[in-house]
Order: structure tokens, then sequence, then C-alpha cells
């Protein structure tokens, strides 16, 4: 396990130090519709220059490394206890060699750790897979976008949101209107749709995973994720908050069954410095 502790210490490197290559692409398409002369055009050069710089001097892109969150796909007859445990390794070895800002805080005593490890810091999802390779995937989610994001239960007759893909779009932009600029846009969308509280929440986050490029493969959540963009980018809050044409990159939307008593949506924002990549073992 040593190598793919190590393998993993570079995943984080990578991960904190580089936008992946459809982000990027993004922010500089989003700065080709801002007028020259506007803070939004000044905010997304900051924003590209600042990647630049990340990735020529191998330094983070935002001193907010995050929390960071692991999906993991593991063939069968890997220990999983094994393999988060080593996660857990490559995290304590990760905020001293990289370097990432400590940011796990003991609830109860207010301590930090100093090594961003402790109770269910950092978040390891675990999945068995039926093939016989080893796939992680790592974000590292800012606690500004993080606190942005919401949790809905349709209907909800202040929204005039009913339990339909109608009432969805509804919550989604409720939550960035209440958003604004705090959680450092443009904002890339991460949306669940399902039975259960906790299955949204992870749902949502599972499609900030998901490439820009990337559609639903369900017709008519493609055409929500694309008016969505449309009607987000129309609300004028711009890089920053300080307003423009782009407030988001991105919104992927993901479904599960639901229960005939129960709609739940959560909304998962992540800022401008989408951080995500993947270890294949």
């Amino acid at each position: 396990m040593l190598k793919l502790r190590d393998g993993i210490v570079e995943l984080y490197k990578k991960v904190a130090t580089s936008l992946p290559p459809d982000i990027e692409d993004a922010l500089r398409s989003a700065l080709s519709r801002e007028a020259e002369d506007s803070p939004a055009y000044s905010s997304l050069s900051v924003m590209i220059e600042n990647v630049r710089l990340a990735r020529d001097t191998a330094r983070p892109i935002c001193q907010d490394t995050g929390v960071p969150v692991f999906f993991v796909r593991v063939p069968a007859g890997l220990s999983q206890l094994e393999l988060k445990e080593t996660i857990f390794d490559a995290t304590r070895i990760a905020t001293a060699k990289v370097p990432l800002r400590p940011n796990a805080v003991d609830v109860v005593t207010e301590k930090n750790s100093g090594d961003n490890t402790g109770a269910g810091f950092p978040l390891v999802y675990l999945e068995e897979t039926s093939g016989g390779t080893l796939t992680i995937d790592l974000m590292m989610k800012g606690g500004g976008s993080e606190n942005v994001g919401q949790l809905y239960k349709l209907p909800i007759d202040e929204l005039k949101a009913q339990r339909d893909l109608d009432g969805v779009r509804k919550c989604v932009l409720d939550a960035i209107q209440k958003a604004q600029g705090r959680g450092c846009p443009p904002y890339v969308i991460g949306v669940g749709i399902g039975a259960a509280k906790d299955q949204v929440t992870r749902l949502a986050k599972d499609q900030l995973m998901r490439k820009l490029t990337d559609s639903s493969k369900i017709e008519e959540l493609a055409k929500l994720e694309n008016i969505l963009l449309e009607e987000i980018n129309g609300l004028g809050i711009g890089p920053q908050g300080l307003g423009g044409r782009t407030t988001a990159l991105g919104v992927k939307i993901g479904v599960n069954h639901r229960h005939p008593a129960s709609y739940f949506v959560d909304v998962s924002v992540s800022c401008w410095a989408h951080r995500r990549g993947r270890l294949i073992w």
C-alpha cells in the first residue's frame, strides 16, 4: 500500500495546484463573453492568472484547500478498511508536503488536528465494483461554497415549487439567488434528487465530479441542465458577485427513485476553483 499511498499524495498535489482542463477552458470562454472594462472581466482575468501561477509554482490555487472528498470504486477482494487507512495516511503526508491548509477542527474541543484528518475527515465514500481496477476520485471542496448549498423538501409553497422537475428548477434558482457571490462564483452546481436527505446530498456531490462537457443520458435532465445554466447566467450575479454574464460554468443533475411521500432536492455548489482529479490503480 506504500506505492498507493504515494500515488494519493501526488493526486492531492495535482488537484490542489492545477485546475482540470474543462474548468480552465470554461473560465477562458467566460472571459471572452465579458466586456474588457468590466469588473467581471477583471475578476476572471485574475482567476486565470492565478491558475497559471499555481501550476507553474506547484502551489495551491486557493488558500482554502477545502474538505477532501473521496469517491472510491474498489475491486472485490481489496480491503476497504486498509484502503481508508491508506487515504488518511496520504492526507497527513500531503498536508505537510503540498502543503495543504489544516482544516479539520474537532467540534467539541475546537482544536485543529493539524493534518486534515479527524472523525469523518476527509470524507471517503467507498463502493465495490465488479471490475479489477481501483479508481480514486478526489474533490477538494471549499468551505465557502459548501456553506451556500441548500437542501429542499418539495413541495414548497413560498417558491410555488411542486414535486416535479419545474419544482427542482425553482429550488436551484432559489439557492443561487441566496448564494449571490458568497461562494466565489462562477459556480459549478450539482443537483441530487431522491427519496432521502442523506441520499441526495451524496448524489449532488457526485454530480460535481462530472466534466462540464458531459450531458445527462436522460433527455429531460440534459434539457433542464441547459435551461438552468442559461437562467442562472441571466441573474447577473457574475464572477465574485460583482455582476456579469457568467454566474455558473455548469449545472449537473442526478436522480434516484423517490418515495411517494417524499421529494428531496439538494443543491451542492462549488466555487470557480473547482478542484477535482482521478487516480487509477
